[in-house]
């Protein structure tokens, strides 16, 4: 385990060879606090986002993604959206909005029947304007996130998972152990592991190296690194899908943006501004301007 590179922001895949289980293990540092500079959550809210940033990372590292996936979470209460993603090259991002004055609940149950909890997952299409996608529902009839995504993966993907997620305002982390499909591993494995999973807390989830930690709960399970992903913040915004957002909402609207001279958008994730005078606006409108097709706002 010494040979490991174990630094923050790193993503690390493993196997139980002798269990049958395979498993991912997250930690953010810097990645988190950059990622949390434009905005000041409350700290119920935060560290949800937190965990659903986690999240991304694990499920990235556990299938298939050549562009990136993201967990989003709906609600008609204080917390209206959650977003978090990560993509093939270890990028990531999130965002919460919040009604005014409003934090995340402390049990997800409270969100109410009309939440809706989704993993997209977003590859390149043979098109690069229509990537292909696919969403599955998560439901949400656990208090906690790693619950509701543990009883997706054995209800809906009948494949035995074990989650834990974790957040403060520093670093998060997540770990998830499966079993590997068919009957690899010993009869006993996957009940061993469990055990061993058990005995993690959250704290310790947060404030151990991910290496270390692999070594610490499955040293006696002879634990195998796969491989290692550095993480880091970085968002997908910029200005020619800033154009490409204000041409969608047509001229007169865009224009009206800039009536007090100047129109500036803000993207959300990162923070940054684009300044946009009104002869710019008009310039977006010109006959035979291509742009690229935006969205109606950042994302």
């Amino acid at each position: 385990m010494s040979e490991i590179d174990d630094t923050r922001d790193t993503r690390l895949r493993f196997l139980l060879p002798v269990a049958g289980v395979r498993g991912v293990c997250v930690r953010l540092d810097q990645a988190w606090t950059t990622l949390l500079e434009p905005a000041a959550y409350p700290d119920r809210a935060r560290d949800l986002l937190g965990q659903a940033v986690a999240a991304s990372a694990l499920f990235t590292g556990h299938v298939k993604i050549d562009g990136r996936l993201s967990i989003q979470l709906r609600s008609s209460g204080g917390m209206r959206t959650l977003f978090a993603e990560c993509t093939s090259a270890g990028t990531v991002r999130g965002i919460v909005q919040l009604a005014e004055g409003a934090d995340a609940p402390s049990d997800l149950t409270a969100l109410g029947k009309d939440a809706l909890l989704a993993i997209t997952i977003e590859n390149p299409g043979l098109d690069p304007r229509e990537p292909q996608r696919y969403q599955s529902l998560v439901e949400l009839a656990a208090p906690s996130l790693d619950g509701a995504f543990e009883d997706y993966f054995r209800n809906s993907e009948q494949l035995p998972t074990r989650l834990l997620l974790a957040a403060d305002a520093d670093q998060v982390a997540g770990i998830m152990l499966q079993k590997l499909p068919g009957d690899e591993g010993d009869t006993d494995g996957w009940r061993r592991a469990g055990m061993l999973f058990e005995t993690l807390g959250r704290d310790e989830l947060l404030q151990t190296p991910p290496a270390q930690l692999l070594h610490r709960l499955f040293h006696e399970e002879e634990v195998a690194i796969v491989d290692r992903q550095p993480l880091r913040f970085a968002c997908s915004c910029s200005r020619e899908r800033v154009e490409g957002m204000l041409a969608s909402l047509g001229q007169e609207e865009a224009m009206a943006a800039a009536e007090e001279g100047t129109a500036e958008v803000r993207c959300e994730f990162c923070g940054r501004s684009y300044l946009f005078s009104p002869d710019q606006i008009k310039a977006l409108f010109a006959p035979g301007t291509l742009m690229a097709q935006g969205p109606e706002r950042l994302q």
